[in-house]
């Protein structure tokens, strides 16, 4: 015979159960909040973005697919081998993902920083503009993505995800009235200027797996630096 379960037991087995469900409910709700199911970069910004994101790169056909899903319009590139460990082999360059922003200089880059960037673009920098400028951004500015060099530049540094053309610097964004914000003369502003490039850096942590900012060091007071390395397996935010 089962022992009665009542009072308090019974009713803390409810709220578990409860609780159980409504996990469930969200988790089954956003195939993003689950870790294995297919990344969809129209998929809201989930816990499981970044990991999947950086498995792009060793899968550049399924990369190139997912771009084609959202109809953007890409040219891949053709491979770079060396000097050294430096090269690619999974570069695109972006034409028009229907956000209506370009790059200057245009942007190429690995396919997964490619792929990092339309979410952030969509999911982060337009609504940010439309919040603290109600209206869009039209270009980025960026320092570029592929540079066959170490870390900062330093001999004897490891190299750099710039080395692989798995990472972007961006410079500064360019509004519809005409107005540009710098990372290097706006970041740390108070009003609706320093707000949006807040914004913008934190919505780009829950994107790459390494987002640096001017808050990191010197190095980075003119950019923002996005790359899809995972340090020990965790994101970097800084």
């Amino acid at each position: 015979m089962l022992p009665r379960i009542t009072g308090p037991r019974l009713l803390l087995l409810i709220l578990l159960a409860a609780l159980a469900l409504r996990l469930y409910d969200l988790a089954t709700s956003q195939a993003a909040n689950l870790p294995w199911t297919p990344l969809s970069l129209s998929d809201p910004i989930g816990p499981f973005t970044v990991r999947k994101l950086g498995e792009l790169r060793d899968n550049p056909p399924n990369c190139y697919a997912l771009l084609q899903d959202i109809d953007v319009r890409f040219t891949p590139l053709p491979a770079v081998n060396g000097p050294g460990p430096c090269g690619y082999s999974d570069g695109v360059r972006l034409a028009n993902d229907g956000a209506g922003i370009a790059y200057s200089p245009p942007m190429a880059a690995a396919c997964p920083i490619a792929a990092a960037l339309f979410i952030w673009r969509h999911q982060v920098v337009v609504p940010a503009a439309y919040r603290h400028f109600g209206q869009p951004i039209v270009q980025i500015d960026t320092f570029g993505t592929y540079a066959c060099r170490t870390i900062g530049n330093a001999e004897g540094r490891a190299m750099s995800e710039h080395a692989t053309a798995n990472a972007i610097d961006i410079a500064g964004f360019r509004l519809q009235d005409g107005r540009r914000i710098a990372i290097a003369a706006d970041w740390g502003k108070h009003g609706p200027t320093g707000a949006f490039l807040r914004d913008v850096r934190d919505g780009a942590c829950r994107v790459f797996g390494t987002t640096l900012s001017p808050d990191y060091n010197a190095a980075h007071r003119d950019h923002l630096h996005f790359d899809q390395a995972r340090r020990g397996g965790w994101s970097f935010c800084r």
